[in-house]
């Protein structure tokens, strides 16, 4: 009976997980559907200290809707920098909150979903696989 709670665990585990991948997905969906698109430029990068090199996180500059300059500093650290400099890129971000800002890339966008997804994916296959083994 205890191999059955646990197998159970590992399977409300992946459904939780599951739910916040899609939640996640819908929530980029929303964004594409609704957010304005326009062009950031890179003005710089904030800096931190990392175990062996220096992490860099770009500093976008945009003009949203209202005509209104805006900074976003990415939350994502990276060993290269990952743009030079007044590289001009692709963003999207929320009308209503200019702070929720994406870059117009596949794993900018689903970076969250796709890697919750991989996590969920495993515990929903042994979870469910040895439940039905076992009380199938």
């Amino acid at each position: 009976m205890g191999w059955v709670i646990f197998y159970s665990f590992l399977l409300l585990l992946g459904l939780g997980l599951s739910y916040t991948a899609y939640t996640q997905f819908m929530h980029t969906k929303k964004l594409l559907a609704t957010g304005i698109k326009t062009k950031a430029t890179i003005i710089g990068y904030k800096t931190s200290r990392g175990e062996s090199n220096t992490l860099y996180s770009p500093v976008f500059e945009y003009t949203d809707h209202q005509n209104q300059k805006q900074t976003y500093t990415s939350t994502i650290d990276s060993y290269p920098p990952p743009y030079e400099i007044n590289d001009v890129v692709s963003i999207i971000y929320d009308k209503k909150n200019t702070s929720k800002m994406k870059v117009l890339s596949f794993w900018d966008l689903y970076r969250g979903s796709v890697i919750t997804f991989m996590i969920a994916s495993p515990l929903l296959v042994i979870g469910f696989s040895y439940l039905a083994y076992r009380l199938g």
